[in-house]
């Protein structure tokens, strides 16, 4: 597989390496302080904030949205938007691998870009995700095309156009997307239709299924049961003709009979095939009921309807529409191609002006109905005037945002303020949001290590516990923020681990409990008994070689063996 390179790249790959691990200070909590510890706003280097969030969130995040500057000559306000290449790559890279540890195994990131730098990172992604887990690039119109002058560019097209990156961490782990449809009015589609010749199919309404009576049971390909039926005294009737004959619009019409109009493919299937073998001179009018083995109704009872000598499948309106309060709304899958964002008075989305740079919400809630579902963690590491965070509290997902500018406090806090107040900007009508919920603001503190390599002094027994844990195991704590602490960490893989640390015990042993005696020794087997290996950091050990042997012992002096892994 080809990698990209640019100058100074390996000093980029060294970054990503060497991060200092910082603690997240807690500022203050806003809204309902029962969940203000789910949602989390960080100010400060993201960089250094990914790597403060590892011990806790390691392999957490079901979805990664991020909208990094895009590298143009058009400078933002708290980034330096004009970057040159090689320095964008290499501000990308180590912030790409520290966003992949936090991501889960079945999480997907997803990032926006335009055409200044999309290609290069997508060869990007390749490297630090694996091109097997590349999904998709959708396009995104974030501009209307002007008008008859063409406006901005003379030498080039005009740009309407950006562009979106989706990977999986895992793609065998990921699955599949959520269903997401894109709406049309039924008939503004139809108008349209019309209007370029196009022929509109569901036009034909099932009045009356007659009387039903049991023909036979044949088998699907994988021997499961279709029993089959057929229908005598079926009455079905133009649209036109009920429109006519009760004296109301064609729009009437279709509200009234919604869950009764259709059309008649031919599409063929194995199931149709053997519906038309076992109906042969029986009727022109059948049912089947069974239980697909997959597809959208897997494992759920099923009635097909069939038509006609040549057994067209009945295909019905509500399948494809939806009524929407008094409309009727038409369903597509959603593609590659997004349009349909909101895009006049976009600045001041949210109750917050951001002139440069910022997302609709309707485009983050379709990211987050694509890739997650409630109460999934989201993180946006580049979180500009706090869209992401806005969407993912309206939508009902577990949030973390980062932003290193002033704009954490001045746009993110109160937006999200508003946000719990019920604002009725963006999304909310769309989802019905009446406010609550609450979140946390932190800012970067002290490193772990000071110059010298010693811990610093701000630095808590959870603090270092949640770090030696992540470090000696590459997975998230799980800790509560308030939860109580003993020296016993926790266990993986048959391993317990233990912190004599900050005077966990108190002053009945040396040192506050930091020294690891026999008397000490005693003690952890008395809160958490283990027969099996056990690693305990401490600031000494007074314990002699065949003893740590003896009892499976693994001693690992701090700082010492901490800094060197940082």
């Amino acid at each position: 597989m080809p990698f990209l390179d640019w100058v100074n790249k390996k000093q980029a790959v060294q970054t990503s390496n060497n991060v200092p691990y910082h603690l997240l200070q807690h500022q203050k909590s806003y809204g309902d302080a029962t969940v203000a510890n789910d949602n989390l706003i960080i100010q400060g280097d993201n960089l250094q904030a990914l790597k403060a969030l590892l011990p806790f969130y390691t392999s957490k995040v079901k979805c990664i949205f991020i909208d990094p500057p895009y590298n143009t000559e058009k400078a933002f306000e708290h980034y330096d938007d004009k970057l040159e290449h090689s320095q964008w790559l290499s501000m990308m890279y180590p912030r790409l691998v520290m966003l992949r540890e936090l991501l889960a195994e079945d999480g997907c990131i997803c990032i926006t870009l335009d055409d200044n730098e999309v290609h290069y990172f997508k060869v990007l992604m390749d490297e630090v995700f694996g091109r097997s887990n590349y999904i998709n690039e959708v396009s995104l119109r974030m501009k209307q095309t002007a008008g008859a002058s063409g406006g901005g560019e003379d030498k080039r097209l005009k740009k309407n156009i950006e562009y979106l990156l989706i990977y999986a961490k895992e793609k065998d782990a990921f699955g599949r997307f959520n269903d997401v449809y894109e709406e049309q009015d039924l008939f503004d589609l139809i108008d349209e239709m019309e209007s370029e010749g196009k022929s509109w199919k569901y036009t034909r309404v099932l009045k009356d299924l007659g009387e039903r009576k049991y023909l036979c049971t044949v088998k699907d390909g994988s021997g499961e049961p279709i029993k089959i039926y057929t229908h005598s005294g079926v009455v079905i009737e133009p649209l036109s003709k009920i429109s006519k004959d009760e004296k109301t619009t064609i729009e009437q019409s279709y509200k009234k009979y919604f869950d009764k109009i259709f059309r008649d493919t031919n599409a063929q299937s194995s199931i149709r095939t053997r519906v038309m073998e076992a109906t042969v001179d029986q009727g022109d009018f059948f049912s089947i009921e069974y239980v697909p083995r997959s597809g959208k109704s897997k494992g759920k009872p099923t009635t097909l309807y069939y038509k006609g000598n040549n057994c067209d499948l009945i295909a019905w309106l509500s399948d494809v529409a939806v009524k929407k309060g008094s409309r009727l709304v038409k369903l597509e899958k959603l593609g590659t191609y997004w349009t349909g964002f909101p895009l006049n008075n976009l600045t001041k989305e949210g109750n917050v002006q951001f002139p440069n740079g910022k997302k609709p919400e309707a485009l983050i809630q379709r990211v987050l109905e694509l890739c997650s579902v409630e109460n999934d963690l989201i993180l946006d590491s580049f979180l500009g005037s706090g869209t992401t965070a806005a969407v993912a509290h309206k939508m009902n997902r577990r949030y973390i945002g980062i932003e290193m500018g002033e704009h954490a406090q001045t746009h993110c806090i109160p937006r999200l303020n508003k946000v719990i107040e019920g604002e009725q900007g963006g999304i909310s009508k769309t989802l019905n949001w009446q406010g609550g919920g609450g979140f946390s603001f932190y800012t970067l503190g002290a490193p772990v290590f000071d110059a010298e390599g010693h811990i610093t002094t701000d630095v808590r027994f959870k603090d270092l516990a949640a770090y030696i844990w992540w470090l000696e195991t590459k997975t998230a704590t799980g800790f509560k923020i308030d939860s109580d602490q003993t020296p016993f960490i926790g266990e993986q893989e048959g391993v317990a681990y233990y912190l004599l640390y900050n005077g966990i015990l108190g002053d009945r042993r040396p040192n506050g409990g930091n020294v690891l005696t026999s008397s000490v020794l005693a003690y952890l087997q008395e809160i958490h008994p283990h027969s099996g290996k056990k690693v305990i950091f401490g600031e000494a050990n007074r314990l002699g070689a065949a003893r740590l042997t003896a009892e499976n012992i693994e001693f690992k002096q701090i700082p010492y063996e901490l800094h060197d892994r940082v």
